[in-house]
C-alpha cells in the first residue's frame, strides 16, 4: 500500500500545479506576435493587433528589383482606394536602415508605411529569396504568401477572398 501511495505522490503534485501551469500558458499565449510593436520609418509604431479588422499586406521590396518598381504604384493606389479595409506595409528585403532606407523609399515612390523591423520570423513565415513578395494577414493571421508583382486585379481578388 505504501508503494502505491508513493507512486501517486508525483501525480498529486502535478494535479495541484496544473492550474498554475494552465494560467501561465494562457498568459504566454496572450503575449504573442500580435502584441509586438514595429517601428515605422516616418515615426510611430504599429502592432498587428491594431489591424485585426483589416487585410494587411506586408510587401517586401529592394531598390534593385525591377518587378518591385512596377508593383509599388499598384500598391500605393490600392492602399489609397481602400483605407478602411486594407493596410499596406513595406519591408526592405536587403535590411537597409537609416537615411539610405529613407532615400530608397522616396526614390521608389513608396507612399505606404515602411516597417523598420522585419516581422517575418515573428509571423512564422520562412524566407523566400524571391521578390517581390507579399505576406497577407487577415484577422491577425497569415493567410497566404504571394510571390511576384501584384496588380490591381490580383489585389482586389485578395481583398475579396479575405473579407472580414
Amino acid at each position: 500500500m505504501l508503494k502505491t501511495l508513493s507512486r501517486l505522490a508525483p501525480i498529486r503534485r502535478f494535479k495541484t500545479k496544473t492550474p498554475f501551469v494552465l494560467i501561465g500558458l494562457l498568459f504566454l499565449n496572450g503575449c504573442g506576435v500580435e502584441e509586438s510593436r514595429y517601428d515605422l520609418l516616418n515615426g510611430g509604431s504599429i502592432s498587428f493587433a491594431e489591424l485585426r479588422n483589416k487585410v494587411v499586406l506586408i510587401n517586401y521590396w529592394a531598390e534593385w528589383c525591377r518587378p518591385c518598381r512596377v508593383e509599388i504604384p499598384e500598391l500605393n493606389h490600392f492602399a489609397q482606394e481602400y483605407p478602411n479595409r486594407v493596410r499596406v506595409l513595406s519591408v526592405n528585403f536587403d535590411g537597409v536602415k537609416g537615411e539610405l532606407l529613407f532615400r530608397q523609399v522616396q526614390a521608389l515612390g513608396i507612399e505606404f508605411d515602411t516597417l523598420l523591423q522585419d516581422p517575418r520570423n515573428d509571423l512564422g513565415v520562412p524566407e523566400s529569396g524571391g521578390l517581390p513578395e507579399t505576406i497577407v494577414l487577415s484577422g491577425g493571421k497569415v493567410r497566404e504568401v504571394l510571390l511576384g508583382p501584384q496588380t490591381r486585379q490580383s489585389l482586389e481578388a485578395i481583398l475579396s477572398a479575405h473579407v472580414l
